[in-house]
């Protein structure tokens, strides 16, 4: 949200403030707020493609809604000013989620490259992946994640997600495994689920425990160790939501356990309807000769 509300300070200011913390949200009206639309959705690279699809510009002036609700709050505007600011409509359009899915084996040679590490860290981070494929936490949500949120005994771990949501997952089989193996190393010292490894193999009891970061450098490192192609730690995200679909699991229960506020947004992963598509484009003939080369 602070990246969103720097580039708009830039945008309206002609780039004269680049800072949200200096700007003076509160005289931003209608005018502003249709012309800050209009140049997010007609912006082009050098290839004349869009450069903020139509979710980012929602997502921008999302956040400026917010801030102009708490300026409205404080009095630096009207209510008739704040209401004809966030009159702009949002940008109509959608796109396919973008990233990868992993595959089976892909997802193997993941958990292979941290069992061939005989260091505590490869324990960890087969935890760490393990539970990401198999529940599909925000990367957030695994560094949030806290001892006493973990049940051995049922496999069920709650995850804090956005807006401190809570929801309910279950850790099973090959997941549930290599947690308890984890575990075992890690003891059962309160706080986070996950801690930082030092270079002497020894874990770092900290109060915060891991950082973001730090998820996305093992996840980097156990890919190039396993030979996958460049992916990033929502890629698990959006593995385990389009193999849930697969296994024939209703998209409501894997919207609830992916967190998702609607269903919609669980759909968009859902590439069942693709493989329909590409049996049905094979159905008409097409009555061309090749010429030989």
């Amino acid at each position: 949200m602070e990246q969103s509300l720097n580039l708009i300070a830039g945008i309206l200011s002609a780039h004269r403030i680049n800072d949200c913390h200096n700007f003076n949200w509160g005289a931003i009206r209608f005018q502003h707020m249709a012309v800050l639309r209009n140049y997010l959705t007609e912006l082009k690279d050098e290839n004349n493609n869009d450069v903020y699809k139509p979710a980012t510009v929602n997502h921008i002036l999302c956040a400026l809604r917010g801030v102009l609700k708490v300026a409205w709050q404080l009095e630096y505007m009207t209510a008739e000013q704040y209401q004809r600011a966030v009159a702009v409509k949002s940008v109509r359009g959608s796109s396919l989620p973008a990233g990868q899915e992993l595959t089976h084996g892909e997802i193997k040679g993941l958990l292979e490259s941290c069992e061939i590490d005989q260091k505590i860290c490869g324990i960890r981070d087969s935890a760490i992946i393990a539970f990401m494929y198999a529940c599909g936490p925000r990367r957030h949500e695994v560094v949030k994640a806290r001892l006493r949120d973990y049940n051995s005994k049922s496999g069920r771990l709650v995850i804090t997600g956005k807006g401190d949501k809570q929801r309910t997952v279950y850790l099973e089989n090959g997941a549930r495994e290599a947690m308890e193996d984890w575990l075992s190393i890690r003891c059962i010292e309160p706080g986070p689920l996950f801690y930082p490894i030092n270079k002497g193999g020894h874990i770092v009891f900290n109060r915060k425990g891991m950082s973001s970061q730090a998820i996305y450098k093992i996840l980097r490192k156990r890919g190039a160790e396993s030979g996958v192609d460049s992916f990033s730690p929502h890629d698990l995200r959006r593995t385990f939501i389009s193999d849930m679909l697969d296994a024939g699991v209703d998209i409501v229960t894997v919207s609830k356990l992916a967190g998702h506020a609607s269903v919609t947004t669980t759909g968009r992963y859902d590439h069942r309807g693709e493989e329909v598509k590409r049996k049905a484009a094979g159905v008409l003939p097409v009555p061309y000769h090749r010429k030989n080369n």
